[in-house]
């Protein structure tokens, strides 16, 4: 009986996952089932773009695994039952078994933690949460107001894009920080708070939002702000998927793991991308990012397939090596990294960094999900 390998997510992770599976098996027995909610791949680094009224492409998945053996079903996952080693979807088949399961169904808006957040706020998190901010902006009359809350890179590429779209908008940006920015060199810094004082971004640093209403915000120190739309970017939390199964995770919900990328307390599973609690480089917890997605992607693949050649695989390395912040199109910042994650000193500001973003996204698209060839790479 051949092996049954199913990947729930087809985001950087788990597209690359499945594809590189389906490569280094090709002379096995073994089948790989991708499932996914859409038919189309998200490149989810551009969704502010498209929030912001630019046209993105969103590619179709069949087309993203032509060539290879994957089979792609098109449905959302429901529920994971580990005892019986099933997989639940709202769509024929209902149920899908397996063997081994790598969990990449990626992560969404934290809206829980404020009142009025879940009922009042957009966010940038997913296709359809973008593409409803998108409507919702286009639809706010000249000296309107858009808040943005969260100083992190989600939001400051919200608020920045926003006001380079809409000029005649005025938006807001709140943090609970003393500053944004403050996990970047200096010069990276200073070059941040210029460009969004030239987009005429207005910063709130120290401003912690304790609700949302209808038509605006409230302070925790009882200020209230007018607004035509509030959007939350504070941060992201995975799927309940995993805890509600009974997989062991975090405070997050995302899926614990050893360095193989396997879960801690079922063997059969691993997890990679957003829903993953790994451990980076220098044994910090692996951040949320494309640049964690795809390195995991395709160690999971290299993990899963040397186990079931009756090899004990190494530890998945995750290291990084820059952040990329966008500031509207034409500039940005580039922080240059340690594998660990801490800031270098060398920094790329304004339009190189723009145009060393640009390359980045494209050459992430083509190397990761569509760049897996039929073909071994070096260190294979």
């Amino acid at each position: 009986m051949s092996h049954r390998l199913v990947v729930i997510g087809a985001g950087y992770a788990g597209l690359t996952a499945a594809k590189r599976l389906a490569r280094k098996l090709s002379r096995s027995d073994a089948t790989v089932t991708l499932v996914n909610a859409s038919d189309r791949f998200v490149e989810r680094v551009r969704l502010h773009q498209l929030a912001a009224g630019q046209r993105l492409a969103a590619p179709s998945l069949r087309q993203q695994l032509s060539g290879t053996s994957v089979r792609l079903v098109v449905g959302r996952v429901t529920a994971i039952d580990p005892t019986r080693r099933t997989v639940c979807t709202d769509v024929a088949p209902r149920e899908i078994g397996y063997d081994t399961l790598v969990y990449a169904v990626g992560s969404q808006a934290r809206l829980d933690e404020v009142p009025g957040a879940a009922q009042h706020a957009d966010t940038v998190a997913g296709l359809e949460q973008a593409t409803r901010l998108r409507h919702r902006v286009a639809q706010i009359a000249p000296g309107g107001t858009v808040a943005v809350v969260g100083g992190g890179l989600t939001g400051l590429e919200i608020a920045s894009e926003l006001a380079e779209s809409y000029p005649s908008l005025r938006v807001r940006l709140f943090t609970g920080a003393s500053d944004v920015g403050s996990g970047l060199a200096p010069r990276a810094r200073t070059h941040l708070r210029r460009a969004l004082d030239r987009l005429d971004v207005a910063v709130h640093p120290g401003t912690v939002v304790a609700a949302v209403r209808e038509d605006g915000l409230d302070t925790r120190d009882g200020t209230s702000f007018a607004a035509d739309a509030v959007v939350w970017a504070t941060g992201f939390r995975a799927p309940e998927l995993a805890r509600a199964a009974g997989f062991a995770t975090d405070e997050s919900g995302r899926m614990l793991v050893d360095a193989t990328l396997r879960s801690v307390s079922h063997p059969e599973v691993y997890a990679v991308g957003d829903a993953a609690a790994g451990v980076s480089t220098g044994g910090a917890p692996s951040r949320m990012s494309c640049q964690t997605a795809l390195p995991m992607g395709r160690g999971v693949a290299d993990v899963v397939a040397a186990r079931l050649a009756g090899r004990e695989p190494g530890p998945v390395r995750i290291g990084y090596a820059f952040t990329n912040i966008s500031l509207g199109r034409h500039d940005g910042v580039v922080q240059f990294t340690h594998a660990d994650d801490r800031p270098r000193g060398f920094v790329l500001t304004g339009h190189a960094a723009a145009v060393f973003k640009e390359a980045v996204v494209r050459s992430t698209v083509r190397s990761g999900p569509r760049g897996e060839s039929g073909r071994d790479d070096p260190d294979s």
